[in-house]
């Protein structure tokens, strides 16, 4: 066969070098003019399509792909446990309240790990960002100590099952197009768990010495709309008989417990030690953020009953700022008076008023022009307001939904089916991330639209075109060559072509996304081992790890730019500390993965 440069310059194998050109060209787009990543893949599949290179067939192939559909339904899986606040109690009960940075390190490393294990890594840090930041806002902890050992464990600990992360998932559809036989729930957790260990000693260490104690960008802004909220303890509420510091109530980022009201007497100056008890009405002050995480713990609801006057489920219901304008009907008059609901069909649980703590009961507040009033209400309030003269500003506050905890049993027990079905070989992976997605939407656990907004469009359509490029590299001989120079590089030694292997999906990674990178150096991969007659298992793990372990760059793992503004990290902060992980990660892959599966 051919070398690369003896390829490339063939005018009879132009396929081979115009695919060439397009690889490159995609890369140096997604790198250098940081475009979308799914819009530089696909204009390389069109480019390839209409060089006649690639048939629609082949082009589209990738929308088949049974690695891909699992992705899309784990997707759907996450949004489930996250709308019931399953996953939220979980986190709340396991990290507590830490004595030490150490302490906290420990705990946003282990958990995440665990949960990365049977949950795509993506959706667990997507959840565990904002839980964290506020968790070491109330603990004053460094966040950025926190949020890059966390993210890198999850990525760790997604190596531990097929189900991860989405690599693992599609370097599983990849294999069982090539051998009819798909991988087993566990076969990658023999190198996942050795990697998880040493990865884990190495992050808990370096971290106190290599990350930086950085201010996030925009994290500490305060908001200075400061609400006052009522907040009553319903019957049968676990907070009940729990202490205010046991229960999680004191010390809330951004909010102020300032009295309690049991049975017609004020409790002031409220003790942590003060238990709770049910019908206690809870007065809060606080920022926006902290009144939407209020209204999510479990237990607590608005002491107003107007909010179950409403038509709509609470849990179909969003959270909406609107500004009072000198033209509202309501102005000067209470809202108990004015009759909001009646009026607006939505109920005010929380007013704030040029930074003023209003000490009364919410509904004894006689509105004013310019105060800021916290509505409950359908999406259509804001529709029907946004251009009505009572209100100068109307706007909607993401992510405010209740969760539906009362259905959490159910996405547990959904959840923990999915894994024994699959962990059991009872079903195929994407089998049974389908039927546990549509259980989810049967059940209630969340909607169709939910669902449909739960999916990451854009990273599936980036696995799909990737899945295009491949097959042009593959199939115009371009892989074949770049195995062989690979090859002839690394000699004879099944242990340097496999380095050699790990080393490129490594740079593809940190370059691009990684499962585009899997996708694109498997069949490298694959023809190496036919080469050199030797089992093409290590190899094939040695793509899944390359391409899920990405660490030194920000655009290295989705997840490591999920944490960049958060952690107001920098991209020498990934280098410094993860360029070492990523070689810890290559050097126990190399020595481990021939011995688990020989050549």
């Amino acid at each position: 066969m051919p070398s690369l440069p003896l390829l490339l310059a063939d005018a009879t194998n132009w396929q081979a070098s115009f695919t060439a050109v397009v690889l490159f060209a995609v890369l140096a787009v997604i790198l250098l003019v940081q475009r979308s990543p799914d819009m530089a893949m696909l204009g390389g599949v069109v480019a390839l399509l209409a060089a006649g290179i690639l048939t629609p067939g082949d082009a589209f192939v990738g929308m088949a792909n049974q690695g891909m559909l699992t992705v899309a339904a784990l997707f759907v899986v996450a949004a489930g446990m996250e709308r019931t606040g399953a996953l939220a109690v979980v986190i709340e009960r396991a990290l507590g309240r830490p004595r030490s940075l150490a302490t906290a390190q420990a705990r946003v490393m282990a958990v995440p790990a665990a949960l990365s294990a049977v949950m795509n890594n993506t959706p667990v840090v997507a959840l565990m960002v904002p839980a964290i930041r506020d968790w070491a806002k109330k603990n004053r902890l460094s966040v950025s100590k926190l949020l890059m050992p966390m993210n890198d464990t999850v990525v760790l600990g997604g190596l531990c099952t097929l189900i991860g992360t989405s690599t693992n998932v599609i370097v599983g559809g990849l294999w069982s197009e090539k051998t009819g036989s798909p991988l087993g729930m566990f076969d990658i957790t023999w190198l996942g768990l050795p990697l998880l260990a040493v990865g884990s000693i190495y992050i808990f260490t370096a971290s106190r010495f290599l990350l930086i104690d950085r201010r996030p960008a925009m994290s500490e802004a305060d908001d200075p709309r400061q609400y006052s909220l009522e907040m009553v303890v319903e019957e049968g509420s676990p907070l009940a008989g729990r202490t205010i510091e046991a229960a999680g109530l004191r010390g809330l980022a951004g909010l102020f417990l300032m009295e309690i009201d049991r049975d017609d007497h004020v409790i002031a100056a409220v003790a942590p030690t003060e238990r709770l008890e049910v019908g206690d009405r809870l007065v809060f002050v606080g920022d926006v953020d902290s009144v939407v995480d209020l209204q999510k713990i479990r237990g607590l609801r608005p002491a107003t009953d107007q909010v179950f006057k409403l038509d709509d489920p609470r849990s179909e219901r969003v959270l909406v700022e609107a500004v009072v304008s000198n033209t509202c009907p309501l102005v000067g008059r209470t809202i108990r008076q004015g009759r909001f609901r009646s009026a607006y069909d939505a109920v005010v649980i929380a007013v704030a008023r040029n930074g003023e703590r209003l000490r009364m009961k919410l509904g004894d507040v006689a509105l004013e022009p310019g105060d800021t009033v916290l509505v409950e209400a359908s999406p259509q309030f804001i529709e029907r307001q946004r251009s009505s003269r009572d209100f100068y500003l109307v706007s909607e506050v993401h992510g405010s939904n209740t969760p539906r905890h009362e259905r959490a049993w159910i996405a547990v027990t959904i959840l923990a089916g999915m894994v024994a079905a699959a962990a059991l070989g009872l079903v195929p992976m994407l089998t049974a991330a389908m039927v546990a997605a549509g259980a989810l939407v049967a059940s209630r656990c969340l909607t169709s639209s939910e669902a449909r907004r739960a999916i990451e469009w854009e990273s599936l359509l980036l696995i799909a075109a990737s899945f295009g490029v491949a097959r042009a590299i593959e199939k115009t001989g371009l892989a074949a060559a770049i195995a062989t120079n690979t090859i002839e590089a690394a000699g004879d030694n099944p242990q340097l072509v496999l380095a050699a292997v790990y080393l490129v999906a490594m740079l593809f990674t940190e370059l691009m996304s990684n499962n585009a990178a899997a996708v694109l150096v498997f069949p490298i991969a694959w023809q190496a081992a036919a080469d050199l007659g030797t089992s093409p298992m290590p190899f094939a793990m040695a793509v899944t790890v390359a391409a899920s372990c990405g660490f030194a760059t920000p655009m290295g793992y989705q997840t490591n730019l999920m944490i960049y503004g958060a952690g107001g990290y920098r991209v020498g902060d990934y280098l410094r500390f993860g360029g070492p992980l990523n070689l810890i990660v290559m050097v126990v892959t190399l020595l481990l993965a021939p011995l688990i599966w020989p050549f």
